[in-house]
């Protein structure tokens, strides 16, 4: 099984250029003031997603979008997917789809198989995607916590997903094999410090997806 990698908080030309030749298949930008991987300029976000090619899909995320904020962003040409990391209902996932055009993974925060269960059946109908990410935290992700990974095995997921939540090049492999994951996505675990990333941790982190 092919596993694919998305790098996300990328804020330098340089650490998304090290996430392409790396070979990740998705390169997340965050919007979310109160995270330390926020792109405020909008000619600084237009920048970045020029620089990605088009086999490398461009993930916005968000938490709790308005209409304007999405508008904004998707005006910049930067954002092929949206990700929606807050508590988004089924009814707003399908709005934003609609008005937008844009494929929408929604995120779903797990402390226990019920969350897994449940978000499934609530949004397996309305996504395109499903992220699975640890519950709690001081920030929608990022957090560099993992939940028990057990929850995920052996279970039949509708929909393309990525797991997501703590991983590092040390625990990614053991990640995919204990949930079976298609996509895993890293954020803090390729930083040297909150929200500075680390090329030479992106290099290792994706040699060691491509070895899975």
């Amino acid at each position: 099984m092919t596993v694919d990698a998305k790098i996300c908080g990328l804020s330098t030309p340089e650490t998304i250029d090290a996430a392409v030749a790396g070979g990740a298949r998705w390169i997340g930008f965050v919007t979310f003031p109160k995270s330390p991987r926020h792109i405020e300029s909008l000619d600084r976000l237009r920048a970045l997603g020029a620089r990605v090619p088009a086999h490398v899909g461009r993930v916005g995320l968000f938490v709790d979008p308005d209409d304007a904020l999405i508008d904004e962003r998707l005006a910049t040409g930067a954002i092929d997917l949206l990700q929606l990391h807050g508590s988004e209902t089924p009814e707003r996932v399908a709005a934003l789809k609609a008005r937008t055009g844009k494929p929408v993974m929604k995120v779903i925060k797990v402390a226990g198989p019920e969350d897994v269960e449940r978000d499934i059946a609530l949004y397996a109908g309305v996504a395109d995607r499903l992220m699975f990410d640890v519950a709690g935290g001081a920030l929608p992700g990022g957090n560099a916590k993992a939940f028990d990974w057990t929850i995920l095995t052996g279970r039949s997921v509708p929909l393309p997903w990525m797991l997501a939540g703590g991983l590092t090049a040390d625990n990614v492999a053991e990640a995919v094999r204990v949930t079976g994951a298609p996509t895993v996505d890293v954020s803090s675990g390729i930083e040297v410090s909150r929200g500075v990333k680390s090329i030479e941790l992106i290099r290792a982190f994706l040699d060691r997806v491509k070895a899975l």
